[in-house]
């Protein structure tokens, strides 16, 4: 059973989203007035999705969505009446997975959080693929940097700096990103 967290200003439609997910079989962990204690409702009971009901998303509630699913990821629906395209752009971009507009029917709710599952596992895997060839990029640009620091330092060609390199990572059993870090701390700029 899946556990939902609404996030609600306005007590009525609230209840009401909290009687739609418990009338479909869904435990509601906790209702939560404001957009501001995201962060720390997330973290006190890690639901596995998470609802917002809005009149519109306003710029305040989008931030601290990106900032309370920065650390903990979740997917995030969106029930809400506006319609604007800026709107819906604006909160798909601060996280949300599944923008609903007009109305909730309960009969919906198990394909709706089922989509923004989907969609948000998807954007996971795009986002993780994206922080490895950062760091991927950011380590090969600190083994250059380190070759260059070591040529500089000991008037070895780039082919010879970047063996040295090499020889040292395998004698100690560590990565070539290591043993640049360790050139980089011990071997001051070049002035």
């Amino acid at each position: 059973m899946l556990t939902v967290m609404i996030v609600d200003d306005d007590a009525q439609r609230a209840q009401k989203l909290q009687q739609a997910f418990h009338s479909q079989g869904y435990k509601v962990a906790e209702l939560v007035a404001s957009a501001f204690a995201l962060p720390s409702a997330i973290a006190k009971c890690a639901p596995d999705v998470i609802i917002i009901g809005a009149d519109s998303p306003n710029r305040d509630m989008l931030e601290h969505l990106c900032v309370a699913t920065r650390d903990c990821p979740r997917p995030v629906v969106m029930f809400t009446d506006d319609h604007a395209s800026e709107s819906i752009r604006a909160a798909l971009k601060a996280g949300v997975s599944a923008y609903i507009v007009d109305g909730l029917d309960s009969a919906r709710l198990q394909p709706i959080l089922e989509v923004a599952r989907v969609r948000f596992e998807e954007h996971q895997v795009l986002v993780d693929a994206a922080n490895k060839a950062n760091r991927s990029q950011e380590e090969r640009d600190l083994i250059a940097a380190a070759k260059q620091r070591l040529m500089a330092d000991q008037n070895m060609s780039e082919s010879d700096a970047y063996h040295a390199m090499r020889r040292t990572a395998m004698a100690e059993n560590r990565r070539l990103v290591e043993i640049a870090e360790a050139i980089m701390r011990a071997i001051p700029p070049i002035a």
